[in-house]
């Protein structure tokens, strides 16, 4: 099989995971630990597929032509062992990312995940495992910033956990209802949306708070000016 033709079949998994299992057997694990490796590991590919796998493997786990442990604690490695390289790539490259300008990074992306890394701090190694794109440069953006490894592996193997346990899980149980088969990139970007929603609602509020705080602060400072020009001169 051509690289072209085994990349597509990478990149649609939702309806091709049968074809790879005929294809390749067994070999099939080292592919999707390949596939999760990649996606959080390497910066490059912010576009594999990394939910909607997760969820079509937990399906074909149901039917038995997977095993569901084997599966799960492979990906949990694939994905803890993943962000760790990028982790240590970040630390290495440091700071420096901000001010050249390296082709093979995507700087909107970049700047995105830094944004999102200094409003959560830790926590964003945990919330970017259910978000496209912010998933793969969130540990590599902890690497540049400087966070300590001790802390950075607590957020990647909760993480990890967590992300791939659910989303197995999820694809187990309900992967085979036709409905949800059949609109599984639908349901993935509800899923996607129903964890973006909540953080951009609270970043929202954040600000609001932050404005109206100043808003009140500048309406004192002003009150107090015009009571102390009403005081009779001493």
């Amino acid at each position: 099989m051509e690289f072209s033709q085994l990349l597509s079949l990478v990149l649609h998994v939702d309806k091709s995971l049968d074809t790879m299992l005929l294809a390749y057997g067994p070999w099939v694990y080292a592919l999707l630990f390949a596939i999760v490796f990649a996606e959080t590991g390497l910066v490059v590919f912010p576009f594999l597929p990394g939910d909607t796998l997760l969820f079509v493997g937990g399906a074909f786990c149901a039917n038995g032509a997977m095993h569901t442990g084997l599966l799960i604690v492979l990906l949990i490695l694939a994905a803890v062992i993943g962000n760790t390289v990028n982790y240590y790539v970040g630390r290495a490259i440091g700071q420096q990312v901000y001010t050249r300008n390296y082709r093979w990074l995507d700087r909107q992306a970049l700047e995105k995940t830094h944004a999102f890394f200094d409003k959560h701090g830790g926590k964003t190694i945990v919330i970017a495992r259910w978000l496209p794109v912010v998933r793969t440069f969130a540990p590599f953006v902890a690497g540049v910033s400087g966070m300590s490894l001790a802390r950075f592996q607590f957020y990647n193997v909760t993480g990890a956990v967590f992300w791939v346990v659910v989303l197995v899980m999820a694809g187990y149980f309900f992967g085979n209802i036709p409905v949800i088969r059949d609109h599984l990139n639908t349901i993935v970007l509800i899923g996607v949306a129903a964890a973006v929603v909540p953080v951009a609602l609270g970043a929202v509020w954040r600000f609001v708070a932050k404005f109206r705080k100043g808003g009140a602060s500048g309406a004192a400072s002003v009150s107090d000016k015009d009571a102390g020009s009403r005081l009779p001169p001493g």
